[in-house]
């Protein structure tokens, strides 16, 4: 490469260094510069309502994506004028051929000619969240109930459902099916805390029960009162 050739990308490297530095202290002091909580006059950023600060979640996680990538952005052009320094500036760190002229005038930090490049990049063309990798399968992947195995323990579609019934960002418009309220957790005619009808049947064989404790033919009227209230297309006797 001639001198005034490397002269030229050395400038051009060195402006696009001072550009990202400018950028990554503008983005931290501006959007980054104090916590998400302290930054909203909200009392919480735990919500029912996924909308109430939506804005600022992206916001937020727009300047955090930029930053990164101006991070990543400056390690490179720092590499590359590291190589400007011991003679391997302008080679392929591949094949070690000379890189294209017209590839460093618009890329100056590149260290790989057009072919080793197209090479190694391969696009994801439907590219997916990091968390699947962990958090596989995606959906219901804590709730332990299975056409072959009835879970009894406290698993994850009971946590939804005790937490359900304070509120969510559903109505029972937005569920098919719902007529109220109480149809829009999973399983919501569930009687919590019994495995089979037979265990609501009381101890005491005299008819008389504890504070709290629930006969037989209190329990077995709750269960009709319970049905008259479902619609006549969803009711289990029909």
């Amino acid at each position: 490469m001639k001198p005034e050739k490397l002269k030229h990308l050395l400038g051009k490297l060195r402006e696009e260094k001072d550009r990202l530095i400018k950028q990554i202290g503008r983005i931290e002091e501006t959007g980054l510069a104090s916590a998400m909580g302290e930054s909203l006059s909200e009392l919480s950023t735990y919500d029912n309502h996924p909308a109430d600060i939506g804005d600022e979640l992206f916001e937020r996680s727009k300047d955090l994506a930029l930053r990164d990538n101006a991070h990543v952005m400056l390690e490179s052009v720092e590499a590359a004028l590291e190589r400007t320094k011991t003679g391997e500036y302008g080679k392929c760190l591949r094949c070690g051929k000379e890189i294209e002229e017209a590839r460093l005038e618009v890329i100056p930090w590149a260290s790989e000619c057009i072919h080793c490049k197209r090479q190694t990049e391969v696009r994801d063309v439907t590219p997916r969240p990091l968390e699947e990798e962990v958090l596989a399968p995606p959906f219901h992947r804590t709730f332990l109930d299975t056409a072959n195995v009835q879970n009894v323990g406290f698993d994850g579609e009971d946590s939804w459902q005790a937490v359900a019934r304070y509120g969510s960002s559903d109505s029972p418009q937005d569920i098919p099916g719902s007529y109220n309220y109480k149809a829009l957790w999973a399983n919501s005619h569930e009687h919590q805390g019994i495995v089979d009808q037979a265990d609501w049947i009381p101890n005491d064989t005299n008819g008389s029960t504890d504070q709290g404790e629930m006969s037989h033919e209190d329990f077995l009227r709750r269960e009709e009162l319970e049905e008259d209230q479902l619609p006549e297309e969803e009711s289990p006797h029909h």
